[in-house]
């Protein structure tokens, strides 16, 4: 079978596509025929050694797939061979075949097609974690999302918006936010051009918003920080801008607030059997159409470096997926 392979760490272009070994299921584990696997920011990480995972090389990355099971280990009671699937990894995904803990894996409904699942677990299983688990986002709050435009800033729009509340998307051109306002945002803010902290005083009558949603890291973090409203949630997922900020720690005394970090891979792991629930809720929400899982561009397997670049260079709209 083929597979991306990081060999050695470094940037996109390192990466090779080479034929490997089929991999057999163990206990408890399936094999499953992927059909597609989606590329996420810290993949770019990743390969270079810069994330928080760190395997060894010889790795494959992408952390979530599709596909159909091909083969089940002993004791398997979950799945069969035929079932679709849907399923997180951390990493290894972007391989033809890939072998993986049935606990793993969500069933995968007839009606949701394999490019627009494999796109699912990371950014919507982070936003779903952050927003219900560590936010506690009620209806009729304000979430702030920043970096609004991206894979998890999209899914936070929309599961902010099914979970009931005003959402104010923030980014940094008005192209990205006409993209924001097609997924449901309420108000926007570009940052490139507005006073972040100012524009969401404004936009809230000068209360603050409820809950700020925040991959990006970087400068605005701090001034969607101020803004935040007394007894408010600011989550921290990533840091996309690629400079972790470092926060003036009274401003949470006076605001009463809490910093919350939103490590969903951990959290996975850790409780495997709340992540799998918020799984099987999002993709029910996406059988349903509530959730859009916008596909900016499919690439095949051979391109997974260009697939890369793009998302590199912050081009994605929406999820990067390879197709086998």
């Amino acid at each position: 079978m083929k597979a991306v392979l990081c060999k050695q760490f470094g940037p996109p272009e390192t990466l090779v596509v080479e034929e490997v070994a089929s991999p057999e299921p163990g206990p408890g584990e399936i094999r499953v025929d992927v059909k597609a696997c989606a590329l996420n920011f810290f993949d770019t990480l990743i390969i270079e050694n810069k994330y928080q995972y760190k395997p060894e090389p010889p790795f494959s990355p992408s952390a979530e797939l599709a596909g159909v099971v091909s083969a089940c280990g002993e004791g398997v009671s979950r799945f069969k061979e035929g079932d679709r699937v849907v399923a997180y990894t951390g990493w290894g995904a972007a391989r033809e075949q890939v072998v993986l803990d049935e606990n793993r894996a969500v069933a995968l409904p007839d009606n949701l097609a394999f490019e627009a699942a494999a796109g699912l677990l990371v950014t919507y299983g982070t936003t779903i974690h952050g927003l219900k688990d560590r936010g506690r986002l009620q209806p009729g709050e304000t979430l702030a999302v920043l970096g609004a435009s991206g894979g998890t800033g999209i899914a936070a729009v929309e599961i902010g918006k099914l979970m009931g509340a005003k959402v104010i998307a923030c980014a940094s051109s008005q192209e990205k936010l006409d993209f924001c306002r097609k997924h449901g945002a309420d108000e926007t803010i570009d940052y490139s051009s507005q006073n972040l902290k100012d524009r969401l005083k404004e936009l809230t009558g000068g209360a603050g918003v409820d809950v700020v949603y925040d991959p990006v890291g970087g400068d605005y973090s701090e001034q969607a920080l101020r803004a935040v409203a007394w007894k408010g949630r600011f989550l921290v997922i990533g840091f996309a801008a690629g400079q972790i900020p470092k926060i003036p720690l009274n401003l949470a005394l006076l605001k009463g607030l809490d910093i919350c970090g939103v490590f969903w891979g951990h959290f996975f792991d850790i409780q495997p059997e709340d992540a799998r629930a918020n799984h099987e809720q999002l993709v029910a929400w996406a059988a349903e159409g509530k959730l859009t899982v916008p596909v900016d561009r499919t690439f095949p397997m051979d391109e997974a470096i260009e697939a890369l670049q793009v998302i590199a260079r912050r081009e994605a709209r929406g999820k990067i997926i390879l197709k086998m």
